[in-house]
């Protein structure tokens, strides 16, 4: 008999879901699986509605019977622009039944952004939800031979429902839809350049959490009643990516429409939340709101983050106030997410080292760390790029080969961009990116270890470190901060509390203190906006 524990005043069951995954290898699959298993229990909840498998099943088939009546065929891309809703959601499972890619795109982006994604992807349709209402005729302009169909009422255009309803009774026949064709195309942040349409198969997205749940990582297991909180936009895998894991597992997904700090906070408290995924900035935010450590959180039993590193004060912090398991996630877009984790038992509030690496690899993910140039394994502890070969490997970028295979090599291994080393255990040490890299007279230093060392200032609440020029040492190492409300600038004490952290060639030179850092929709900190003032004028961007 499972494990029956009480949480919040009501029995909790704590049994591991047993489900049979092979029967789910396409996106499309999911909502018909549970629908069979058990049609009456809640897939969804957003803003007050609850939608059971049963249901959103039948809206998934709708939705992708009235994209094939549209004229949309398999294999052409729809792309979507908004904040998080459920509607979302049938939209996605209903395009991956119908065989059809879902671009997701930013809400946070600025209209040109948008637009260029748009004609680059030659979306056929695109599905707006209210709050881009105000731009829409801009974003019709850049569709390639289709139209905008709003998710709400309100605007000149077809509406999500009225759509529907036309095409019901139509039946277009749903294609066979094979598990290595393309599901999502989400594209880069562009922090680095110009933005890529990263292919992203039903396999690549599946496949590789199937084998992860076989591996029986008990933070991994999701249980009967679980509740997956999702508030992180919806073009970026941290958020889709992070949906999927729970519908996968056959969850109910309570949806918010963006992150709300207070009202994530009372889903945590009062919603019967298990289970979540933020980046360290959000819960950097929650971790400041008033009364935050007056309120409980029965049902919360497991915080994964990820994007971008953590300082070890705010994961102590957090560990104290939220009072459950925290798991580190590191991958990225051309990964389909996760591909190494930091378990719960190498989460320590003292510290120890492992808590500075990102952790060990998923099951069936293969990691090595490579001489940039020259592409050779490198021993342990030796600082290189990480590469990373797995099935969730991206199909590559659309319409453009030639930026795949800089990516990619013959043999699978993505080059993910970021410095770092292996330790003879196999946890994974990430340095920074390699584009960050400061280079400091003879000496590289990554901008990661030295805002890990200064974020422990209790005046500092946000930092970001840059390389700007110095005609003695090529690169000096700068730091640009946000005070915490009510704290001063001194800019000789945080230096003197990060000299005592780490080396001296390490201390920033200088500090600039900022309102407030700038950051892509997913929350990353853009140094680039940061550094180019400094170096304007110079034919490049290093000395």
């Amino acid at each position: 008999m499972g494990d029956v524990r009480t949480q919040g005043g009501s029995a909790i069951d704590a049994r591991p879901r047993q489900i049979d995954f092979e029967r789910m290898p396409r996106l499309g699959d999911i909502p018909a699986y549970y629908a069979q298993l058990h049609p009456d229990a809640p897939a969804m909840r957003f803003g007050g509605h609850a939608t059971n498998w049963a249901q959103l099943d039948a809206r998934v088939s709708a939705v992708a019977a009235a994209l094939l009546a549209s004229g949309v065929a398999p294999g052409e891309r729809v792309a979507f622009i908004g904040k998080g809703s459920d509607r979302f959601f049938e939209l996605m499972f209903g395009a991956a039944r119908a065989g059809i890619v879902l671009v997701p795109l930013q809400w946070r982006l600025a209209v040109p952004e948008a637009q260029a994604i748009l004609r680059h992807s030659e979306a056929r349709l695109l599905f707006v939800e209210e709050d881009q209402f105000a731009v829409i005729d801009q974003y019709a302009a850049s569709l390639t031979g289709g139209g905008c169909i709003a998710l709400s009422p309100g605007s000149a255009y077809p509406e999500w429902e009225a759509w529907l309803a036309g095409a019901a009774g139509k039946n277009p026949g749903l294609p066979e839809v094979e598990a290595t064709q393309a599901a999502i195309q989400l594209y880069t942040s562009g922090t680095t350049g110009e933005p890529k349409g990263v292919m992203l198969s039903h396999a690549n997205i599946l496949a590789g959490r199937r084998d992860s749940m076989r591996a029986n990582m008990r933070w991994n297991e999701w249980q009967e009643g679980d509740v997956n909180l999702v508030a992180l936009p919806l073009g970026h895998i941290g958020g889709v990516g992070w949906a999927i894991v729970g519908f996968y597992n056959g969850a109910t997904t309570l949806i918010h429409a963006e992150f709300v700090p207070d009202a994530f906070i009372d889903a945590l408290a009062e919603e019967g939340v298990s289970k979540t995924f933020l980046v360290p900035t959000a819960i950097q935010i929650l971790l400041t709101r008033p009364g935050i450590r007056e309120r409980e959180f029965p049902r919360l039993r497991t915080m994964l983050y990820g994007a971008s590193p953590i300082a070890l004060d705010l994961l102590r912090e957090a560990t104290e106030v939220f009072a459950c398991e925290f798991v580190q996630q590191y991958g990225m877009t051309e990964t389909c997410g996760t591909i190494v984790y930091l378990p719960p038992e190498d989460h320590d509030p003292a510290g120890n080292e492992r808590m500075r690496s990102a952790g060990l690899p998923m099951p069936g993910v293969e990691l090595r760390v490579v001489e940039p140039i020259a592409r050779t394994p490198l021993a342990v502890r030796e600082v290189g790029e990480v590469e990373t070969r797995s099935v969730a490997n991206m199909i590559g970028y659309w319409n453009a080969p030639d930026k795949t295979g800089e990516v990619v090599d013959g043999e699978g291994w993505l080059r993910t961009g970021d410095a770092g080393y292996l330790d003879a255990q196999g946890y994974l040490y990430i340095c920074d990116r390699f584009k960050d890299m400061i280079c400091s007279g003879a000496e590289n230093v990554y901008p990661a270890e030295v805002e890990n060392a200064i974020y422990g200032h209790p005046a500092v609440a946000e930092v970001a470190v840059i390389g700007v020029p110095d005609e003695r040492w090529g690169e000096a190492v700068k730091a640009v901060v946000v005070l915490r409300p009510g704290s001063v600038p001194c800019e000789a004490e945080i230096l003197a509390f990060a000299r005592s952290r780490i080396g001296g060639h390490k201390v920033p030179k200088s500090i600039d203190f900022v309102e407030a850092l700038p950051r892509t929709p997913s929350g990353k900190v853009m140094r680039r906006l940061l550094r180019d003032p400094y170096w304007q004028g110079r034919e490049r961007a290093v000395n």
